[in-house]
């Protein structure tokens, strides 16, 4: 199953306790990276998360706090001889700063670092497709041009119930699996079958959604929409609204709005000003509004679909 594990929960300025921003989703086959900032390789060494199976590393804006750290994790993965390609998504000018760097040219690298720069303009694009998942950016509203992503994963198919299968008259395992595949039968003797008599119903695929930096906008709302789990930004408490608003940022109340306009699921909320050392004032003033709200505990485990897990495993 899907697994949501945070990386780094904090901002701008260093706490001992926290590392900067960096979330992993990681499915069977493969870990992505939403944001990469400093130090993100260290913390990412008291996780299971294995640097051998990131596929991709996807950057919001280009702020220390969210980059600084891919260009360490990249030369780590070139002196550990990866030799698969790593796709990078970000801000147009990520590329450029990216090879700037000692050891980080193309002819440098033991891999291929396969970049996907975006312009930044209006609504939703594709940037990622991979088997039975896709991602897509919006530009989000932070003063410099970030992105917020959307994960979203394939329906599951639902169970074939082979018993009534055969009472119809199926026989040849070829036609089982075409039914599977949600085709139509037609049997020797005219008999038709449709898949929607022998298939249980699908069960919807799961949505992530990685929302930071920004002040609320249209687009966070629509990135955030029936996901599964909202993971957003919490930089600063309500009563320093106007601070989030005059730096680009949102305060727990406005994370946990975006969430109930949505209708999300569950919101991790993240990001915490230096100035924060416990959450649970954060957390209370975002549950009065959205109450299925927590703060995001580092290198903690979330299950993307808890309730998908317990249908397969019955």
């Amino acid at each position: 199953m899907t697994e949501i594990i945070p990386i780094g929960t904090g901002s701008a300025v260093p706490v001992k306790e926290r590392g900067f921003s960096c979330v992993a989703l990681r499915r069977p086959e493969l870990a992505l990276l939403f944001d990469c900032g400093e130090g993100t390789q260290l913390r990412l060494l008291h996780s299971d998360v294995k640097l051998s199976r990131v596929g991709a590393i996807l950057i919001t804006h280009l702020h220390g706090d969210h980059f600084f750290g891919l260009m360490g994790l990249l030369a780590t993965m070139s002196l550990l001889h990866r030799d698969t390609p790593i796709t990078v998504v970000g801000p147009a000018g990520l590329r450029d700063l990216v090879q700037r760097m000692p050891g980080l040219l193309p002819e440098e690298l033991t891999f291929e670092v396969d970049f996907n720069e975006l312009e930044h303009g209006h609504g939703r694009i594709m940037v990622l497709d991979g088997k039975g998942w896709r991602i897509s950016a919006s530009p989000l509203d932070h003063g410099v041009p970030c992105y917020g992503y959307r994960y979203e994963e394939e329906d599951l198919v639902g169970t074939l119930d082979v018993e009534r299968a055969r009472q119809l008259g199926v026989r040849n395992p070829r036609d089982f699996g075409r039914l599977k595949a949600g085709e139509t039968i037609d049997l020797e003797d005219g008999t038709v079958v449709e898949a929607s008599a022998v298939m249980g119903p699908s069960t919807p695929g799961g949505v992530f959604s990685y929302v930071t930096d920004t002040r609320p906008c249209p687009a966070a709302v629509d990135l955030a929409l029936d996901a599964d789990i909202l993971y957003h930004e919490a930089t600063f408490a309500d009563e320093l609204a106007d601070r989030a608003e005059a730096t680009g940022h949102s305060t727990t109340v406005d994370a946990a709005r975006i969430a109930l306009e949505a209708g999300a699921k569950r919101l991790l909320l993240s990001h915490f000003s230096a100035r924060y050392r416990r959450f649970d004032e954060l957390v209370s003033e975002a549950r009065s509004v959205f109450p299925n709200s927590e703060a995001a505990v580092e290198l903690s485990r979330y299950q993307l679909q808890p309730e998908a897990e317990t249908i397969e495993s019955n």
